[in-house]
């Protein structure tokens, strides 16, 4: 709520504080939007997406009639930037659009380290997640990865659907598997190391991005390029949102 009130407020609203739902513009959200829109992307985008529902709630209430000015597809994002750098905190991250070239070409290595950030890419999960996951936790029938509670940041369960593509991958690794781990390092009984991806997108010339940074990637592309509510990808990144 403090959130909200925050960045709907005098910081960056006070142009339409005191403004008429009904005669809200494109131009007036583009006037609170282009002057962060660089600088301060993640924040700039939260607050287009509250404008976006607060004039959802005022057209379903009959206060106003037209398209959303705040849409994103279809609308804003032909009118805004395109982002120069995608990173979230300390963690460069890949732009989506580059991340399909990328996958395929991981597609071609056979080390255990491709194989494993593959999954990272395939699941927005936690690199150390995938390091020290398990068989026991992949439920390759029912296509679901069930990381417990002790292995989540959140502290509580976690349940990833298992694309078809995720379990091209997996299936293969359980036929040949020579240890509880599915990603096992040099010894059977020890995960990768935790470097070990980091490494591999450096010899393939990508250090200047982060493995970290691929959930970015995916909450930016779900942003996007999808329909699904906020809270939906907020919930596959096992974020806890209120």
């Amino acid at each position: 709520r403090a959130q909200w009130r925050s960045t709907l407020g005098e910081a960056y609203c006070s142009k339409i504080l005191n403004k008429p739902v009904d005669r809200i513009s494109t131009d007036d959200v583009l006037s609170i939007l282009n002057p962060i829109w660089n600088e301060k992307n993640e924040t700039a985008s939260r607050i287009r997406g509250r404008i976006e529902r607060v004039l959802d709630y005022a057209k379903a209430r009959g206060w106003r009639e037209g398209e959303n000015p705040a849409l994103w597809r279809g609308h804003l994002k032909s009118l805004l930037p395109a982002r120069q750098k995608l990173q979230r905190g300390h963690h460069p991250a890949m732009p989506y659009e580059l991340v399909p070239v990328f996958y395929a070409e991981l597609c071609t290595k056979q080390a255990m380290a491709a194989l494993c950030l593959r999954l990272v890419i395939l699941t927005a999960c936690r690199s150390g997640e995938a390091l020290s996951a398990t068989w026991d936790e992949m439920d390759l029938a029912n296509a679901v990865w069930t990381i417990p509670a002790e292995r989540t940041k959140a502290g509580r369960i976690h349940r990833v659907p298992l694309t078809d593509e995720a379990l091209v991958l997996l299936q293969p690794l359980h036929e040949m598997k020579r240890s509880d781990l599915v990603f096992p390092g040099n010894k059977s009984d020890r995960p990768l190391s935790g470097m070990s991806m980091a490494m591999l997108m450096r010899r393939m010339k990508l250090g200047h991005y982060t493995v970290h940074g691929f959930r970015s990637s995916f909450r930016d592309w779900a942003g996007d390029e999808t329909n699904h509510a906020r809270e939906v990808a907020e919930g596959a990144l096992a974020h806890v949102s209120g």
